[in-house]
């Protein structure tokens, strides 16, 4: 063959039929497509024959056919108006993880704060004949801009406002109020301020109910939070407030902060005023944002809302509403978690 003769083209092989399937399993077209669809009776030993040999030959079954058959199209969609992801990702992976083994997949869509796109992205799903909808938002306390009550597929809602009479799944806010406060307790600190968002979130007052509750119970005086931004320059702000008195007695011994956002700001001003933390003021933070929370210096002691877990147990829910199990409407509150870094400090010697 000449050096400079072309190569022959490259062509993809046609997929392996079910008939292929049975012929090498030695067993009919019928019996195949019965095994592989947990159908049928045979014994578990020519079940597991056939889907061996469908593995090897690199089968995969038709969905489009699939879902025909059961009148599933195996699909759900996530709608959500948090543009950045902060919360809609690691809720995401967790629907993902929990659907992907039942072979169900999940399509995200972002409506913004926009009522006239969300509504298109909601027929959209509906044209794809979704089995349901995991709706999530960037606070708990907001509806998403698009009306989903009166949708024929199930709907459940995590970490955003449900509609009267759905699921809805969200983080445990006072509860984890709770655990940062009583890690400062348990690490010997009695001077404990609070440092948080904006009054109109719904959470900066559960959170700093909690925070008070613990304090009250322990026998120790209250001091009312200090509301601002979502930012670290309204941590810079309220060190600023915190700790411009004169004379150390009346100073903060230990901060527990809105968010990471806001913590990063105090330990950033305090190292400036040359406090240190945590050896003169312990620091907590709240979401457990790693590429904030893993960044700061020292790094920051946070609640975790567990979001994923979140996404996971919001799957598992919706699937269980699509199989036909009806489910007791209304919120469930799911646990947060201490994730504990430098920040906070060591128990007392």
């Amino acid at each position: 063959m000449p050096s400079d003769a072309e190569p022959a083209p490259v062509s993809a092989k046609p997929p392996v039929t079910l008939r292929e399937v049975a012929a090498a399993a030695g067993v009919s077209v019928a019996t195949a497509s019965k095994a592989l669809n947990g159908q049928g009776r045979m014994t578990a030993e020519t079940r597991e024959r056939i889907r061996e040999t469908a593995r090897l030959l690199g089968f995969r079954p038709n969905s489009l056919a699939q879902s025909l058959l059961r009148k599933r199209s195996f699909t759900v969609g996530l709608l959500t108006n948090d543009t950045y992801g902060r919360f809609s990702l690691p809720l995401m992976a967790g629907v993902s993880d929990a659907l992907v083994d039942k072979g169900v997949s999940v399509f995200l869509c972002n409506v913004e704060d926009d009522q006239r796109l969300g509504q298109l992205h909601v027929e959209a799903m509906l044209d794809k004949r979704v089995d349901g909808i995991v709706a999530t938002g960037k606070r708990i306390d907001r509806h998403l801009p698009v009306d989903l009550s009166n949708l024929r597929i199930p709907v459940v809602y995590a970490f955003t406002q449900p509609d009267p009479g759905a699921v809805g799944l969200v983080s445990d806010d006072a509860g984890g109020a709770r655990l940062a406060v009583e890690q400062f307790l348990r690490l010997g600190r009695r001077r404990i301020a609070h440092v948080s968002g904006p009054a109109s979130f719904a959470v900066v007052h559960t959170r700093a109910e909690a925070y008070r509750d613990v304090l009250r119970e322990n026998g120790l005086p209250t001091a009312e939070p200090l509301l601002g931004a979502w930012s670290e320059a309204w941590g810079h702000d309220a060190v600023a407030r915190l700790f411009g008195k004169a004379g150390r007695e009346g100073w903060p011994d230990a901060v527990f902060c809105g968010n990471d956002q806001i913590a990063r700001g105090v330990i950033d001003a305090l190292r400036e005023r040359g406090i240190r933390v945590p050896e003169d003021v312990g620091v907590i933070g709240f979401d457990n944002w790693e590429i904030v929370a893993e960044a700061t210096r020292p790094p920051l002691t946070s609640i975790d809302m567990n979001l994923a877990s979140l996404g996971r147990e919001a799957g598992l829910a919706l699937l269980s509403l699509v199989d036909g199990h009806p489910a007791a409407p209304g919120i469930r509150k799911l646990p947060c978690r201490l994730v504990v870094r430098q920040s906070c400090g060591s128990p007392p010697q």
